[in-house]
């Protein structure tokens, strides 16, 4: 027999940018302090033109992304010597403890992205990535 769930349904309207570990700029949407969430924060993540994020992991959680807007480049694994280019329209999938580094190809438009992890509490799973520790 399935359990019905009679909680209230939770609508966020960020309008203001915080500050990620990653050093890019982030809308927090769907989150364990904004909605209650147990299992899974949602975002919307502005890189600005030319800008990177710092290098970075997720400890233990994936994180899903779709691009909607720009071109980035996403330099992963160790010593972040891979790379994949993303355009708007992409769906992108980031497995938990993989660094990660994504940079806007455009030095004139910001690109966004709605991010999604398994993680209520998105910013206390972030580790900064030195990716000169696994250049060997």
């Amino acid at each position: 027999m399935s359990r019905i769930n009679h909680a209230e349904i939770v609508t966020v309207h960020a309008t203001t940018a915080t500050m990620t570990r990653q050093q890019l700029p982030n809308f927090v949407g769907i989150s364990s302090a904004t909605a209650g969430s147990e299992h899974l924060s949602m975002n919307l993540v502005v890189i600005p033109p030319g800008g990177a994020a710092e290098p970075h992991l997720h400890l233990g959680y994936e994180t899903a992304i779709y691009l909607v807007s720009g071109r980035v480049e996403t330099r992963y694994g160790p010593g972040l010597r891979q790379s994949m280019i993303n355009e708007a329209g992409d769906f992108i999938f980031i497995p938990a403890n993989v660094p990660h580094q994504p940079v806007n190809l455009s030095t004139t438009e910001p690109a966004h992205a709605i991010v999604a992890r398994n993680d209520p509490n998105e910013q206390e799973s972030v580790v900064v990535y030195d990716p000169g520790a696994d250049a060997g």
